[in-house]
């Protein structure tokens, strides 16, 4: 399979694109080990770090960072962890007005365990996050409405996803959803998405299929569930797209990766903010609707892998200039 290339990718659109990011916010709680434990197993790791993350703060920075305007919405608690938290994201000039505050639970906490080859293993306690609610998405509806682009995850409540993505269609919008944690996807929900974003684990248990299964036939599935495009991520290996009916293999950056946290919410970020420019094709019919598809997931594939040269999630993300330096002389297959 032949495709375009990337040897001058700057074709952003020539006003900053908008992204709205309805999702979680965490504090990360971050420990080197020389290897994932099994379970039943202690083992010692080396030092500890805290960062702000969770999906949907990462992946409004990685948005903010590609040149984005971002608003995000979402709750984090009464305590210290939403004060550090708040504080990061306003450094990287996000708005965050739309984030809400909820006295009777503590701002969510991710523990992560990092292994010295990069792999990670993550356990999430929601807390504030799962007081996203229709409510407050409706609340802040006009953020999502001003968007280019939506861009969801799971790590809040289906009804606050299904709500914003309600609100997003019905403006004309993109909607872009990164099913990850992977769960059960009602079926009112697939039909507003405009770009399902899963890793091979996620697409299996999405489709209750093997997740053995070769990634190609894994990816060329995922539009059956309703998604007129659909890209299965391979970390390091760059990623699969389906663009209706398309098949095509999206090449990583080569780097030296250390840190695999936060490389799928580089992929997304990316992902928002290049999209602006596919919608508009797509509403117009433009013949070069392929290309920019193609070159979008490129840059994402290529924000993915510079996310894993640093550690920590947020921290990671990479900037507008290094994805598009990154981007030269790659091209799908």
């Amino acid at each position: 399979m032949s495709g375009s290339d990337a040897t001058s990718p700057a074709t952003l659109p020539a006003s900053a694109p908008r992204v709205c990011v309805v999702g979680s916010l965490n504090m990360d709680l971050v420990i080197r080990v020389p290897r994932i434990p099994q379970a039943g197993e202690t083992i010692l790791g080396g030092g500890y770090r805290t960062f702000a993350g969770g999906k949907g703060a990462n992946q409004a920075v990685a948005a903010a960072r590609m040149g984005a305007l971002v608003s995000l919405i979402g709750c984090v608690g009464l305590d210290q962890h939403a004060l550090k938290v708040r504080e990061a994201l306003e450094r990287e000039k996000l708005d965050i007005s739309g984030v809400d505050t909820r006295s009777q639970a503590a701002t969510g906490l991710a523990l992560i365990t990092v292994a010295e080859g990069g792999e990670n293993a993550i356990v999430v306690a929601p807390g504030a996050n799962a007081e996203v609610t229709p409510e407050l998405v409706q609340q802040h509806a006009a953020k999502i409405e001003m968007a280019d682009v939506l861009l969801l995850q799971l790590e809040i409540p289906n009804p606050a996803v299904i709500a914003a993505a309600k609100i997003a269609k019905a403006s004309g919008r993109a909607v872009i959803l990164n099913a990850a944690p992977a769960r059960p996807l009602p079926a009112d929900l697939l039909k507003l998405v405009d770009v399902l974003v899963v890793n091979k684990n996620e697409a299996a248990r999405i489709m209750g299929l093997d997740a053995n299964l070769d990634p190609a036939r894994l990816a060329l599935r995922l539009p059956d569930l309703g998604p007129q495009t659909a890209i299965l991520t391979l970390g390091v290996h760059g990623a699969i797209l389906a663009h209706k009916g398309r098949p095509r293999r999206v090449p990583p950056a080569v780097v030296k990766s250390i840190d695999a946290v936060g490389a799928g919410d580089a992929f997304c970020g990316a992902l928002a903010t290049w999209w602006a420019n596919v919608h508009e094709a797509i509403k117009k019919r433009d013949p070069a609707e392929f290309k920019l598809v193609e070159e979008a997931a490129i840059a994402a594939a290529v924000a993915g892998s510079l996310a894993t040269t640093k550690h920590g999630a947020l921290q990671s993300m990479p900037d507008r200039a290094e994805v598009l330096a990154a981007m030269v002389g790659l091209k799908v297959s």
